[in-house]
């Protein structure tokens, strides 16, 4: 038997996406300040990729994506750093022809300017974080 003596109240409300969707948000992004579960902020549909931005500004963006089985991202080369980080099943990610499988909690840093393809393992949710500023040198 445990015995749990809690010190502070801490007040937890469970939220289905649906009721998360109807929030109040600023520009399309989620409620700045407000704590979330990542993988909650998006959900899965059939056989399509969905994207929901969390943050975009001019020197860069925070989106989510979840991709139906069998669905991926096409090749392509981006001038900007970006940050790919599953949080839910598996993908397998290309860059500059060397390929790498991620699992939930794993990421990875593609390059600016190198060609990288994120294909599928089975269903998957992940992050992109593209940062654009820094490269005015």
């Amino acid at each position: 038997m445990f015995c749990i003596r809690l010190l502070h109240t801490i007040n937890f409300k469970i939220m289905d996406t649906k009721e998360l969707e109807k929030l109040p948000s600023k520009d399309g992004e989620i409620e700045k300040g407000t704590a979330h579960i990542i993988v909650e902020l998006i959900e899965y549909e059939h056989n399509a990729v969905v994207s929901k931005s969390i943050m975009k500004k001019a020197t860069g963006s925070i989106n989510a994506l979840s991709f139906a089985s069998g669905e991926g991202l096409n090749e392509k080369t981006s001038p900007f750093d970006t940050y790919a980080q599953i949080i839910d099943g598996s993908a397998i990610i290309d860059i500059d022809g060397k390929s790498s499988r991620l699992h939930t909690g794993e990421g990875i840093l593609i390059p600016a300017h190198k060609q990288s393809h994120i294909r599928p393992n089975g269903r998957f949710k992940l992050i992109l974080t593209v940062i654009k500023s820094g490269y005015e040198e």
